[in-house]
């Protein structure tokens, strides 16, 4: 069934009052074809019967998620962001480890925010191992990955990665953290896993936002484009508030925070940009 203006808007606002994620009219071919997906796979077959069964409790709660699934892509592969990779490993880390190292404190916490199949936290673990030798020798490594997704944080708990993923894994790394099983599957090695944590988490709850305090260093690539301006406005400020005096924020290369929150400094780097607090 063709969904109508109206219906979309309904099935737009709820999305948008539960997780803060916004679909223009323009998506609406994009939303309808998810939602036909759905509705088939619960055998559901008028929308406003759909739409209600998704505030049914804990059936709806479930199938809730399941449709956010299908929303949400998560196209992403190691070693995404070169420019941001390489100022974090040259210049941003050390600035943030070496006064900490002088006060005792040597812990480092890093979220990815939006992590998807784990990518991106994997890559942030690799590089930090990378510098235990040297910059970071007895330091300690947190690494908390978060999505809505919740089959995707299943794939990147596994730490199982096609070839399309690891495509842009130098050498070096491939050498020492995968183990190819064949042309088309890699494992990642228990010395990565380990660092990372992966957990739920709906960047429009402010309950658990909260909680997820003190970090040096926080991600958010290609997550915020589903964000209207008041919620962006709402989630990264959640993310300054979450961000250790010094630490540094970084978003996707096509994204910024201009009319979102003036509270972060741009720092500027070959090829790229971070905020600073």
């Amino acid at each position: 069934m063709k969904l109508s203006d109206a219906d979309f808007e309904i099935l737009r606002d709820f999305i948008y009052n539960t997780c803060g994620m916004f679909f223009t009219l323009q998506k609406k071919y994009f939303v309808e074809s998810r939602l036909t997906k759905r509705m088939e796979k619960t055998g559901i077959k008028v929308h406003g019967e759909y739409f209600r069964f998704l505030k049914n409790g804990s059936a709806g709660s479930v199938e809730l998620k399941q449709l956010l699934n299908d929303l949400t892509t998560n196209e992403t592969y190691f070693f995404r962001n070169p420019p941001q990779l390489k100022a974090m490993e040259n210049q941003l880390l050390p600035e943030v480890a070496i006064p900490k190292e002088k006060i005792g404190f040597r812990k480092l916490r890093i979220w990815s925010a939006g992590s998807s199949s784990g990518e991106e936290a994997y890559t942030l673990a690799m590089l930090l191992l990378e510098k235990r030798e040297t910059l970071l020798k007895n330091w300690i490594f947190e690494i908390v990955g978060t999505d809505i997704n919740e089959e995707v944080l299943a794939k990147a708990n596994e730490g199982v990665f096609n070839a399309y993923s690891v495509r842009h894994v130098p050498e070096l790394y491939m050498r020492k953290y995968f183990k190819k099983e064949s042309t088309d599957r890699f494992v990642l090695s228990p010395e990565v896993k380990k660092l990372v944590t992966f957990k739920h988490l709906n960047l429009y709850d402010d309950n658990k936002m909260i909680f997820m305090k003190t970090f040096d260093f926080i991600f958010c690539a290609n997550v915020l484009i589903y964000f209207d301006t008041s919620s962006k406005a709402k989630v990264v400020q959640h993310y300054y508030n979450n961000l250790q005096p010094y630490g540094y924020f970084f978003v996707g290369q096509s994204e910024s925070l201009h009319g979102v929150s003036d509270k972060f400094k741009t720092v500027h780097f070959p090829g790229g940009f971070a905020y600073k607090k």
